[in-house]
């Protein structure tokens, strides 16, 4: 079967921009390709993309740099390579382990970040941290770079702010965490490791001083809706709080009153997902709370 007609490797941003634009919408950036190939073939009545153009050689898109308390994450860095990355596991922890349970070790080590996130999926791991890590997402858009927050890429499941093949999706920015803060994430899903998790559970969380109560809370859950979304109301509940476990458990139930997971055919029962916000939340509070308290973290549930 033939896929395209075209395939492009630019070397740089402005290059691939002006490949975009002289196909006139036509071309398909392609990355890893563990989604647009995939979807590619799945198709009955599939006509060949006019032309891929391949960003895996566009060095800007590859790095992952640290500059006073920003981490910057290219839109062709892999899954593989953020889990590797030491910067990551000391300063946002939920990303390495959201991305070390993607698939297997060769889907790692070829599907991107940015693929995570231009697929517009509201449970894509690596969306369910940076929502948590309140990312930036940096696009070119409408003829221009910009930075924008992660959640406003999505406009629905499968569908994003993004035009196909004119848009170009870059890289994203989130802070590191400092002392007293910390990140956890967990997600349930079927054996088979490919699949599309249950649910997923992403958190970011800052002590007071004193290590004693949460003076400021992230939290992400996915997938509730059909966007990606913070669960402020949850949030809310916990600001002030002591940072122990009854806290954790009595903020975990409230947590079941006020999120309302759908029914899915590809995942579980509504009421089945309600039980496991509960004991995700559990779970990544008290994880992301010791991480805070001693200002270490070592990923857990990472691939090899």
């Amino acid at each position: 079967m033939k896929l395209w007609n075209h395939y492009h490797v630019p070397q740089t941003i402005d290059e691939a921009l002006h490949l975009l634009e002289s196909y006139a919408g036509q071309a398909r950036i392609v990355a890893g390709g563990t989604d647009l190939l995939v979807d590619a073939r799945a198709e009955v009545a599939f006509e060949p993309h006019e032309a891929l153009i391949d960003i895996t050689h566009i060095p800007e898109l590859l790095n992952i740099q640290e500059e006073g308390d920003m981490i910057y994450i290219g839109a062709g860095v892999t899954h593989s390579a953020i889990v590797k990355s030491q910067i990551i596991v000391d300063s946002a922890t939920c990303l390495v382990e959201s991305c070390g349970v993607v698939g297997g070790p060769q889907v790692r080590n070829v599907a991107t970040l940015g693929g995570n996130v231009a697929h517009a999926l509201p449970a894509g791991d690596g969306t369910t941290s940076l929502v948590a890590l309140d990312a930036d997402v940096e696009v070119f858009y409408e003829g221009q770079r910009r930075w924008l927050p992660v959640c406003d890429v999505f406009l629905g499941p499968g569908r994003s702010l993004l035009q196909t093949g004119r848009d170009l999706l870059l890289g994203f920015r989130f802070k590191k965490c400092g002392q007293g803060e910390a990140t956890a994430f967990k997600r349930i899903m079927r054996p088979q490791g490919v699949a599309l998790p249950i649910m997923g559970c992403a958190v970011w969380v800052k002590l007071d001083l004193a290590f004693a109560h949460f003076e400021s809370v992230r939290i992400s859950i996915a997938p509730i809706g059909p966007k990606p979304a913070r669960a402020v109301e949850v949030e809310n509940e916990l600001v002030g709080k002591a940072a122990n476990g009854d806290t954790i458990e009595s903020v975990a139930a409230f947590a079941q009153t006020v999120l309302h997971p759908r029914t899915s055919k590809y995942r579980a029962t509504e009421d089945y997902r309600s039980e496991m916000i509960r004991v995700l939340l559990r779970r990544t509070l008290t994880l992301a709370t010791e991480r805070a308290r001693t200002g270490t973290a070592v990923p857990e549930g990472v691939g090899v």
